[in-house]
């Protein structure tokens, strides 16, 4: 082949490619428009919270909950931070790893974080944290982190705080506008740090300033910046949840979607997941849904019940 039509060969061959990512750009835009074209279903992840939960001592370690996670058929996983005892470089590889080689998405990455509190050293303490976890996030390959405001403090027990449906009071001497400009201050100094390792961070509907949909959103509005959206997590609602996860579901990067098999440990919440599917299917929700299990029946047994009844409607 000479030089001419070998040139001639890779021009048409470079034409060609263009044309049909063009096409193929064309076909996707065509399709999105198309009712009558079905969008694929959400994947559907596990959080290792669903084993662990604080209170499982074989399931801290993250092996086990890929290896059941993977047995029974999820896409993905979600890891809890907190369960990492060793977070060096070697350790995350091994789980990258190890999630790979099982075919497991590593989808979303839940931290915890507090900062509503007037000493700005300990807000710096807590920035310092996440901005390490963010570093994690990025070894392991995980694209969204999820992120707390913070509470008062006020009520010391999770198990006072559950019964007092989340509502907590002031600490004396401060207001909420204050606790508000502490959590954005804090969370504005993450944001370079998310766009360099390309982590989106996700404000979860928490306890705290977190407790309502106008508390987040005040925070992420505040923020304004593509590397700050939202995890929605379907449990944290105690009043008028569907109302209140729709005002959020446009802005949710990752879905926490709660069972209470047996019945919860601090609450039970009857929720209508077709519900529920609808208002992140009319938000065009294209993301992971990640299950956090809190029932009291045998996890293994419920964890693959709740993967059925997501798989059912999302």
């Amino acid at each position: 082949m000479n030089r001419r039509h070998l040139l001639r060969s890779a021009t048409a061959a470079s034409l060609g490619g263009l044309m049909a990512n063009h096409l193929g750009t064309a076909f996707a835009a065509d399709a999105a428009s198309d009712a009558s074209v079905p969008l694929p279903p959400n994947r559907i992840g596990v959080s290792t919270y669903s084993f662990w939960r604080f209170r499982n001592a074989d399931y801290r370690p993250i092996e086990p909950c890929l290896d059941h996670a993977a047995r029974m058929g999820f896409d993905g996983v979600e890891i809890l931070q907190k369960q990492m005892p060793d977070t060096s470089n070697a350790a995350l590889q091994k789980i990258k790893r190890h999630a790979f080689l099982l075919g497991l998405d590593l989808m979303g990455f839940s931290t915890h974080q507090d900062f509503v509190s007037p000493d700005k050293d300990s807000r710096q303490k807590n920035i310092d944290h996440t901005l390490d976890t963010i570093e994690q996030a990025y070894q392991l390959g995980i694209p969204t982190l999820r992120l707390n405001t913070g509470r008062w403090g006020t009520i010391k027990s999770f198990d006072d705080l559950m019964e007092a449906r989340g509502i907590e009071p002031r600490l004396e001497g401060y207001t909420e506008d204050q606790g508000f400009d502490w959590v954005i201050e804090s969370v504005a100094k993450l944001i370079p740090k998310a766009a360099a390792c390309g982590v989106t961070l996700g404000l979860e509907n928490h306890w705290g300033l977190g407790l309502t949909p106008e508390g987040v959103m005040r925070v992420v509005e505040a923020i304004d910046s593509p590397w700050l959206k939202v995890t929605l997590d379907t449990g944290n609602f105690l009043e008028n949840p569907y109302e209140r996860l729709e005002q959020l579901a446009p802005h949710t990067v990752l879905l926490q979607a709660k069972t209470y098999y047996g019945g919860g440990t601090w609450y039970t919440l009857d929720l209508d997941y077709a519900r529920i599917a609808s208002i992140m299917k009319k938000a065009n929700y294209r993301g992971y849904v990640s299950l956090e299990y809190e029932g009291e029946a045998p996890l293994l047994e419920a964890i693959p019940k709740s993967l059925a009844l997501l798989r059912e409607h999302f």
